[in-house]
C-alpha cells in the first residue's frame, strides 16, 4: 500500500470515527427531549440522570441560581401536572465539537393558570433554544431560552 492509499484510509477511518462520536452525542442529548415530553416516566429520568453529569446545571438567566438535575426533575414533574399533554420536539440539532444547539419547538395546554394566565383551555406553541455542554460524552450543562412571553399572548387570546 502506497503512503497515500495509506493517509486516504487513515483519513477515512478518522471521519467514521468522528461521525460516530457526533451520532452518538446526539443520541445522548435527544434523551433529554424525550424526558422533557414525558417527565413522569421513571425510565426517562433514569436515562435522563444516565446522560448528565451528576454536576449537570439548567442554565436560564444570570441570576446564577441554576438548577440541579434532581429540581429540574422537579420542575418538569410540575409541568407535566399543569400541562399533560407538553410537547417537546426537536426541529434542527447541530454539534460544533462537545458543543451542541438544539432548535426546538414546545406546545401544550395548561390545565389552570400558566404564570398567571388562565388560558381557558387555549394551547401554545413557542420556539426553544438550548446549548448544551458535553464533557466525557455527557451532557454537563445546558443553557436555554424559551419564548414564554409568546406562549402568554397565546394562552391570553391575544
Amino acid at each position: 500500500m502506497t503512503f497515500a492509499n495509506r493517509l486516504t484510509t487513515t483519513a477515512a477511518a478518522l471521519l467514521m470515527t468522528a461521525t460516530a462520536v457526533a451520532a452518538d452525542d446526539k443520541e445522548t442529548v435527544a434523551v433529554f427531549y424525550d424526558l422533557l415530553s414525558d417527565p413522569v416516566s421513571t425510565e426517562l429520568a433514569a436515562a435522563f440522570q444516565n446522560v448528565t453529569l451528576e454536576s449537570w446545571e439548567s442554565i436560564g438567566n444570570y441570576s446564577g441560581e441554576n438548577k440541579s438535575r434532581e429540581a429540574f426533575l422537579g420542575q418538569m414533574g410540575g409541568f407535566a401536572q399543569l400541562m399533560p399533554d407538553l410537547e417537546w420536539a426537536v426541529q434542527a440539532m447541530h454539534q460544533d465539537g462537545d458543543v451542541i444547539t438544539v432548535r426546538s419547538r414546545a406546545t401544550g395546554t395548561p390545565v389552570a393558570p400558566f404564570f398567571g394566565v388562565d388560558g381557558e383551555g387555549r394551547s401554545f406553541d413557542i420556539l426553544a433554544i438550548d446549548i448544551h455542554e458535553l464533557e466525557n460524552g455527557k451532557i454537563a450543562r445546558t443553557y436555554h431560552v424559551e419564548d414564554w412571553a409568546t406562549a402568554l399572548q397565546q394562552l391570553s387570546g391575544e
